[in-house]
């Protein structure tokens, strides 16, 4: 098992994941197909030149699940019953077609489920960064984790 069980976690462990992703235009042409979302921001090379950023910026959520999905083989997979909750998302800088991003994460927060005695739920912050060390994605994340088997 690749993740880890609620058991292993403790408030302000760390983890700088190893796997990082270059975004490509087709991940972000197709995500948004997808997701059904038309924005012109996302998709439309010459709208985007009369922007202030001109070019085509990579949808958000993308991001999002990228961030999280780098640290899953790290800490959660296997292990994890559900997602409970994100909060405090933030995108500080903009990912564009080419960055390389990857994941750290800090665990905030770790308790015992209140209705399940095999879990136990682990408040995580991951924070998203591109090949400039800039942060483009910071999120707080409730999950559901396994205990480990008796």
């Amino acid at each position: 098992m690749a993740g880890r069980w609620f058991e292993e976690f403790a408030v302000g462990q760390v983890f700088d994941h190893e796997i990082r992703r270059t975004v490509t235009e087709s991940d972000n042409v197709w995500f948004n197909s997808a997701t059904y979302n038309p924005a012109a921001i996302h998709i439309d090379a010459e709208y985007c030149k009369g922007t202030e950023f001109g070019q085509p910026l990579v949808n958000s959520i993308f991001t999002l699940g990228l961030v999280i999905g780098l640290s899953v083989q790290d800490t959660t997979l296997g292990t994890t019953v559900a997602n409970l909750g994100m909060t405090d998302t933030r995108f500080p800088k903009p990912v564009f077609h080419g960055d390389t991003v990857r994941s750290r994460t800090t665990v905030k927060e770790v308790r015992e489920s209140k209705s399940r005695p095999n879990a136990g739920i682990v408040t995580f912050l991951h924070q998203g960064f591109n090949q400039r060390d800039e942060e483009v994605c910071t999120t707080t994340r409730q999950a559901l984790m396994l205990r480990k088997p008796s």
